[in-house]
Parts: C-alpha cells; sequence; structure tokens
C-alpha cells in the first residue's frame, strides 16, 4: 500500500506557507494557513511520510494532501530545511521548492535539518549536534543561544570530521531528524521571517553536503 493514500484535503487557500524536509528517510510536510485563509477548524497541517527510496515518485502526490497543486499559486512563502541528508532526498526537495520560489516570486527560506533538531531539542548551551557516517567519520555542527535576545542560532555550520579527527570538546547531542516535529520548527522559522518582513531570495538556497563526492581524487 502507497504511503500517500489518494484523497486530499478541500480547502479554499488565499495565502499559506509550505514548508518541506527530506534530509532524512521521512519526507516531512506542513503547510500553515495566514490568518483570514485555509480551513475554519485548523491554521496548519503536518504529516509525515515515510518514503525511504520512494521519494521522487511520491514528493507531489504527498504535498497535494495537504495542499493540492491548483493551490499552489496561493503560497505566499516557502521553506526547505537543506541537510545535512542524503544526496537525492534533500536535492529533491531543495530542487523543487527553489522552483516555486522563482516562478511563484515568493521567499523561500532554507534551513539546516540540524538547527531545526536542535531548536526541537531545546538547547541552552552551546552543544555539537553530531551524525554519524559509516566509514567517513562524523558531520557535527555548533548550536546555541547568540544575541541580546538569545535566540538559538548555528555557532559552526556543519562539517565532515573524518576518521581519526574529533569533534571540538563541548555537550554533544545525537543530530537525530523527527517527522513531522522538524517541520513544525521550520514553519515557525519561516512564519516569524514573513512577520518581520525579511527578504529570503531563492538562489542562495542549495543543499548542504559536508561530504564530497570528488574528495581523494
Amino acid at each position: 500500500m502507497s504511503p500517500c493514500p489518494d484523497e486530499f484535503l478541500e480547502v479554499v487557500v488565499m495565502g499559506a506557507v509550505l514548508a518541506l524536509h527530506s534530509s532524512s528517510d521521512v519526507l516531512g510536510v506542513g503547510v500553515r494557513w495566514l490568518p483570514g485563509s485555509g480551513p475554519v477548524e485548523a491554521s496548519s497541517a503536518l504529516r509525515a511520510f515515510p518514503l525511504g527510496r520512494g521519494l521522487s515518485n511520491q514528493l507531489l502526490s504527498c504535498i497535494e494532501q495537504l495542499l493540492p497543486a491548483d493551490q499552489w499559486p496561493q503560497l505566499t512563502r516557502l521553506a526547505v530545511a537543506t541537510g545535512p541528508g542524503g544526496f537525492t532526498g534533500t536535492r529533491l526537495t531543495v530542487v523543487l521548492a527553489r522552483t516555486l520560489a522563482q516562478q511563484l516570486q515568493v521567499p523561500l527560506d532554507g534551513v539546516s535539518s540540524f538547527l531545526l533538531a536542535a531548536r526541537r531539542l531545546g538547547i541552552q548551551e552551546p552543544t555539537w549536534l553530531v551524525q554519524e557516517l559509516p566509514r567517513r567519520g562524523v558531520v557535527a555542527g555548533l548550536y546555541g543561544p547568540a544575541g541580546t535576545d538569545g535566540a538559538l542560532t548555528e555557532l559552526e555550520l556543519p562539517r565532515l570530521f573524518g576518521p581519526g579527527t574529533a569533534v571540538p570538546p563541548g555537550a554533544q547531542l545525537p543530530a537525530t531528524a523527527l517527522l513531522p516535529d522538524d517541520v513544525e520548527q521550520l514553519l515557525e522559522l519561516s512564519l516569524l521571517a514573513h512577520a518581520q518582513g525579511l527578504a529570503a531570495p531563492w538562489q542562495p538556497v542549495l543543499p548542504l553536503y559536508p561530504t564530497s563526492p570528488v574528495a581523494g581524487l
């Protein structure tokens, strides 16, 4: 049985934010309707689809369960998790988000999947989020409060620490994605940017790949 049933959510959307997260083997989709739009009984919808390698074939149909394609022109902002994550999964959602943002001429927020996990975990002090890669080492990024408001931020971007290279001293937590919880974090960040009127051009939003396919050549 397909993890994406055929029935669609029937709503009339006048303005919405769409968020996509596929940095693991689970696709997370979130829609938040802006005030004065969407279904009366709910302002948001979140779903997680355990697609694995089926992402390329089922990505669009899963999104349409929350927001049918004929309503995509009503989007006012998009957000996408940029990784680190699998090459194919992350690339597909980033490319789709970039294409929609370009065609609809709306802002696109790209956010590291590690930062989303850090927000969900409620990190209060500088902490390394770590993801093990078999035979390659670990990918780690540093997260913690910064600035006068103490908002959680990315102190050091995720990067590869090869075999035999230690992550710098400090607290560590596994950078495990949890969906749809992390896509909810993505929606919240995008809505905050929307409320602040922040520009978010689609061109700089690219997948984050700490490992290189040409390393060692």
